[in-house]
């Protein structure tokens, strides 16, 4: 579930309201939302080289970040600026690489691996218990609250090694996850799959199967928040998670 755009209205709300709605409501809320037509990830692709090509510094800041979110790496966006310069131009690729430079200074290199202890500087609860089923790869699980009252709902911190994943599945009443530590994947059926880091909040609905899991190369830790009983379903195979 995307973040709602709010960025018009904080900005330029009192000034042009409108144009404020167009940009939250219209380009954010419906054009970027059309992702059966074209994923997040390629329209930040897009919306990133048109504005370099354009010499449109000044908004090259928040879309590198929204780029980022949406999953393009420090080595494709490097690629992306070093291929603009021959047909933009040299100024402006150097312009678009001191700002990149900020925005991925603290990125790993592709294929790095984020270790534990890495992940650990960030994380509240204890590892916990690995879970052996309807998981690939390494998971763990250390649960939190289990009371029925007063919320009558199942809190469980949820570890995922790199690379692990559990299977599809569906939640009877629904499910809310809080994403604590590290980078992971969150895909509804039908859905291009989204990248959560930690602060996101996933409110999933009753009955909608999804999966949800680590990247290939980072931990990821989220708090499961689950008032319901859970169907699994099969696994998310490889042919499917090695896409993204």
């Amino acid at each position: 579930m995307a973040k709602k755009q709010t960025a018009g209205r904080d900005i330029l709300g009192e000034f042009a309201p409108k144009f404020a709605e167009l940009n939250d409501d219209v380009l954010f809320g419906a054009i970027w939302a059309r992702e059966e037509e074209l994923s997040p990830r390629d329209r930040s692709m897009i919306t990133v080289s048109a504005l370099i090509a354009g010499g449109n510094i000044e908004q090259l800041t928040p879309h590198l970040q929204k780029a980022k979110e949406n999953g393009l790496t420090k080595e494709e966006i490097a690629e992306i600026i070093t291929h603009l310069s021959f047909y933009a131009g040299w100024p402006k690729a150097w312009s678009a690489f001191h700002i990149a430079k900020e925005i991925f200074k603290n990125e790993k290199k592709e294929g790095q691996l984020m270790t534990f202890d890495q992940l650990s500087n960030s994380t509240i609860f204890p590892l916990g218990e690995k879970i052996e089923a309807n998981f690939i790869g390494d998971a763990y699980l250390q649960m939190i609250f289990t009371d029925e009252t007063p919320l009558n709902a199942s809190i469980g911190n949820v570890t995922f090694a790199p690379g692990a994943r559990n299977h599809w599945h569906s939640h009877k009443v629904g499910q809310v996850l809080l994403v604590t530590g590290g980078e992971g994947w969150y895909q509804e059926e039908g859905k291009s799959a989204q990248l959560l880091k930690t602060g996101d909040v996933i409110n999933i609905p009753p009955r909608v199967k999804h999966w949800h899991g680590a990247t290939k190369d980072r931990w990821f830790v989220h708090l499961a928040i689950t008032p319901g009983e859970t169907d699994w379903l099969e696994p998310v195979h490889d042919e499917l998670y090695h896409t993204l």
